[in-house]
């Protein structure tokens, strides 16, 4: 995607709002709103930001992952198993 093709300054979008929502549901690419001829903000549709942020927590998860593995942060899976098995049997 080109970003230099989904570019619009503010006044557009206070005269365009509607169309500008459209084209965003449409489209599912973003805008990037400038402001004296510098970009201020980017719109985009709220299906695509949640996917976004869906991702990104995915990512973080990841991360943490990664970062446990490599403290040495880490049990066999054996060991996780037994545990869990364990814990679903103990009342309380």
């Amino acid at each position: 995607m080109r970003y230099s093709l989904r570019i619009r300054p503010i006044s557009w979008l206070k005269s365009n709002a509607a169309e500008a929502l459209q084209t965003l549901a449409e489209s599912r690419e973003p805008l990037v709103i400038t402001q004296n001829g510098e970009a201020r903000a980017v719109i985009q549709d709220v299906e695509t930001y949640e996917e976004t942020q869906e991702t990104l927590a995915l990512l973080k998860v990841l991360a943490l992952g990664n970062r446990e593995i490599e403290e040495g942060r880490v049990s066999p899976v054996g060991e996780v198993v037994e545990r869990l098995r364990a814990h679903r049997k103990s009342p309380g």
